[in-house]
């Protein structure tokens, strides 16, 4: 799912009302382990892009054995268990807020999953990804409050009017619809995270919202799928996209999530749309039109300006504080 910037401006992050609710903590807790916050939070959104997108693709030719919702089940299932059995969660000593918490962020991320790939089993991965992407650069321009936004806005629904050849024509409109849902829960997804990664250490409260995820999403699976999910090829190649398209990339963007801004974290994902083309054209042959990768290469462009806008605001910032 889902989804670049030049590396954050120093100082604290930009102090927008809707920022500042969603902001992590400055620096990477102690308990993060090294190897990965050596990397720096720029570098851990962007691995954690490629191996979502690539997953993705994988997952995509996995459904013709499991179906959409048995490949999120899958995902989720083996993905919970991995990070329970690493992370091992501590469950007491945590308040009610901290519960609700992590229980809607295991919502938010089943429900993202689960459009997403209901989405991808009617479109093109790329678009998918072209038209889930707006939901964390909404994200962004609500949370800037700035009019310069508004341009970069402008240019995004410019590329999604490419993409959808003026009424979406050429996409199946409930491909596209699963889309947008899951874009919305993107946003969303950003904002739990962080405050999920704020309440719990480690990625303690990732593994307990995975869990809730694959509860929740089990019997939709059970369902649409029966005992194809018990296949060994099927389980097998569930767990590779697990790993690829849940355990590698929420844990890197929860570890960034606590030392950049959500807002920011949100733009960061702007290469989202051009690594997911490039994964759909490499593994699933999926070759895209001259129109939609400028439909494309617009929607990048309006969450590169949105990064250096927010950048260039919190170094005015930070230089006036300085004076």
């Amino acid at each position: 799912m889902h989804e670049p910037a030049p590396s954050r401006a120093p100082g604290p992050p930009v102090s927008t009302p809707a920022a500042t609710s969603t902001t992590a903590s400055s620096s990477v807790s102690a308990g993060a382990p090294r190897r990965w916050g050596s990397m720096g939070p720029v570098g851990l959104v962007l691995a954690g892009g490629v191996s979502v997108q690539f997953g993705g693709a994988l997952a995509v030719s996995l459904m013709p054995r499991a179906g959409a919702l048995g490949v999120v089940t899958l995902r989720l299932l083996v993905a919970a268990v991995v990070l329970l059995v690493v992370c091992r969660p501590r469950l007491r000593g945590h308040s009610r807020t901290d519960w609700g918490t992590v229980l809607v962020f295991g919502i938010t991320m089943g429900a993202m999953n689960g459009l997403f790939y209901q989405s991808v089993a009617r479109i093109p991965l790329g678009p998918a990804v072209t038209l889930e992407v707006l939901g964390p650069l909404a994200l962004s321009v609500l949370a800037s409050r700035r009019a310069v936004n508004l341009i970069w806005a402008g240019l995004a629904l410019a590329g999604v009017f490419l993409l959808s050849g003026g009424g979406f024509s050429g996409l199946d409109p409930v491909g596209v619809a699963f889309a947008l849902g899951a874009g919305a829960m993107w946003a969303a997804y950003i904002v739990f995270s962080a405050r999920t990664g704020r309440r719990f250490p480690q990625a303690d409260g990732l593994a307990l919202a995975m869990a809730v995820a694959a509860v929740l999403f089990l019997p939709l699976g059970v369902v649409e799928s029966g005992g194809k999910l018990l296949n060994p090829v099927t389980i097998g190649l569930g767990a590779a996209v697990a790993i690829l398209s849940s355990v590698m990339p929420y844990t890197l963007e929860l570890l960034a999530l606590r030392s950049i801004p959500a807002s920011t974290f949100a733009i960061l994902m702007s290469l989202e749309p051009a690594l997911a083309a490039a994964a759909g054209f490499l593994i699933l042959d999926q070759a895209l039109s001259t129109t939609e990768s400028l439909a494309i290469a617009l929607v990048i462009a309006a969450s590169m300006g949105a990064v250096r806008t927010q950048v260039g605001r919190g170094k005015v910032k930070v230089e006036a504080r300085d004076e």
